[in-house]
């Protein structure tokens, strides 16, 4: 590959393809290479069972596909993606009594964590006045946040291990079940700092819309990106391993999307 570009994008998950997308926007010139023969990174689909079964590989459900404050900005339903809504987010089981759910409804919601519907409600309806702010604010670049107060709030909370933050403000197991089901995409031991602010952001997205899914699986993400990204004129490679930065086109700036152990 000797051709340049001013962007070389090693990995076509989500990140990565959003990356080109906002770069091909400004104009620049963008590759992307993906070691598999499909992209889209986590986000794939394949008939894993039997023919005509689709089943997500990895990633199945996804509220940032909704909520993200850069997703939002592109009209992905224009490239064909179509989201379906669930009644409610999450149903979280437990031995001997109904299970835990998270609904959009605070009231909804609430009413199913007994004695501790109260507390939940302190400790979620303050960022429901201004969600998207939030969001902005703690997924975005660093820098001064928009909503500093805010930002202040949520971080107090969410610099906690997730079983600090749910013992403190919770008494009963339903609460507890529920919050620590969330905190549990942090993939770390709930007794980590700041797993606290991972169950904090799933469950404030499942009050701001149903936790949505895609219509034909997961993999209707990244050819949405693939179809906006070769509208502004990016280019998209499969099959390409990169072992080596001498393998790489010249360009203006590299972006792997890719884990750290893995750019390594």
């Amino acid at each position: 590959m000797t051709e340049r570009h001013d962007a070389v994008i090693v990995g076509s998950g989500p990140n990565g393809l959003a990356a080109a997308v906002a770069l091909a926007g400004e104009g620049a010139s963008v590759l992307v290479l993906e070691t598999e023969d499909e992209i889209g990174g986590g986000t794939r689909t394949a008939e894993l069972t039997l023919p005509g079964f689709l089943h997500d590989v990895c990633s199945a459900v996804h509220p940032m596909g909704l909520l993200s404050p850069y997703f939002r900005t592109l009209n992905l339903e224009a490239h064909g993606l179509r989201w379906i809504l669930p009644p409610a987010s999450v149903a979280h089981p437990l031995d001997n009594e109904p299970a835990v759910m998270l609904w959009r409804s605070m009231d909804a919601t609430c009413a199913g964590l007994g004695a501790d519907g109260e507390a939940y409600r302190r400790l979620f309806e303050p960022f429901l006045r201004n969600p998207h702010g939030l969001l902005g604010d703690a997924l975005g670049p660093l820098g001064v946040p928009g909503h500093p107060l805010l930002l202040l709030r949520f971080g107090l909370r969410g610099l906690q291990s997730a079983a600090r933050l749910a013992g403190r403000h919770f008494r009963e197991t339903r609460a507890r079940a529920l919050f620590a089901g969330l905190a549990a995409h942090a993939i770390l031991p709930l007794d980590r700092l700041l797993t606290g602010s991972v169950g904090m952001i799933f469950a404030l997205t499942g009050h701001v819309q149903e936790w949505p899914i895609v219509a034909g699986g997961s993999q209707g993400i990244p050819r949405a990106l693939s179809a906006c990204l070769g509208k502004l004129g990016g280019q998209i490679r499969t099959g390409v391993r990169v072992t080596s930065t001498g393998q790489l086109p010249p360009a203006r700036v590299y972006l792997f999307d890719t884990s750290p152990n893995q750019l390594a």
